[in-house]
């Protein structure tokens, strides 16, 4: 049963010095003295700019909605590793505010611009996170909630590792899905063959198909966290591809 609750560059010129002499002809008449700048009222604060994301380069930053108020940025260490890092930013009156970096796992060939099924790659891209569920009842998240027997996780990992738990708490990626549905809902806009069922979940200690994964206390973390009055969103990808 699905649960809803109300609830970037000052470009530092070199500085140009320039000499005396060099065929200026002498004169008793001088250039007067520039007055020094007055010094700052104490206690006035100097002006700076909203904190951004670090690692988001232009393109991605803009990407982000404005009206998007939390932002799980997913980074890679290069395009075709499976490691990850994961930081929950929330953006404040200062501008974002940047939580802990949780070690994560993607998909076992890394990152792709157009994923496919079978691909073994994550997608990049910046998403909605609209909805969750998972295997265990839900630990008090703020995103609509699916708890269901249909998250399990059989089988082994690529390094041999157990599967199982990996699906106790799920966030659905909204690639190719359609939002306001179970993560369980196999609909798929862009066609089956582009994927789909890409989720947050818990880290098995191994690569992903293509989904990203954390420690079962961060999913617990980011659960109780995002707020679909936020309008949260991923932000994922390798680093090169993020600082764009």
């Amino acid at each position: 049963m699905i649960r809803r609750r109300t609830a970037v560059a000052l470009l530092a010129s070199p500085l140009l010095l320039t000499g005396c002499g060099g065929g200026a002809e002498a004169t008793e008449r001088r250039t007067p003295a520039r007055r020094p700048a007055p010094a700052p009222t104490p206690g006035t604060p100097s002006p700076s700019a909203p904190r951004g994301i670090p690692g988001l380069g232009p393109e991605r930053t803009a990407a982000i909605p404005a009206r998007c108020a939390q932002a799980v940025v997913v980074t890679g260490r290069g395009e075709n590793s499976p490691l990850c890092t994961v930081v929950l930013h929330q953006r404040t009156a200062t501008g974002w505010q940047a939580g802990p970096a949780w070690p994560g796992h993607n998909a076992l060939h890394g990152w792709s611009a157009h994923h496919m099924l079978g691909d073994l790659r994550s997608p990049i891209g910046v998403y909605t996170l609209s909805d969750a569920g998972g295997l265990l009842p839900d630990p008090g998240a703020k995103l609509p909630y699916h708890h269901s027997s249909g998250f399990h996780s059989p089988g082994t990992g690529f390094e041999g590792e157990p599967l199982e738990g990996s699906f106790d708490y799920v966030i659905a990626i909204d690639y190719n899905r359609a939002r306001g549905t179970s993560p369980l809902d196999w609909t798929r806009p862009l066609g089956p063959e582009r994927g789909g069922g890409v989720w947050l979940h818990v880290d098995h200690g191994g690569p992903t198909h293509g989904c990203v994964s954390v420690a079962k206390a961060h999913m617990k973390d980011l659960l109780r966290t995002l707020d679909p009055g936020r309008h949260p969103v991923v932000v994922m990808g390798h680093a090169d591809w993020l600082a764009h």
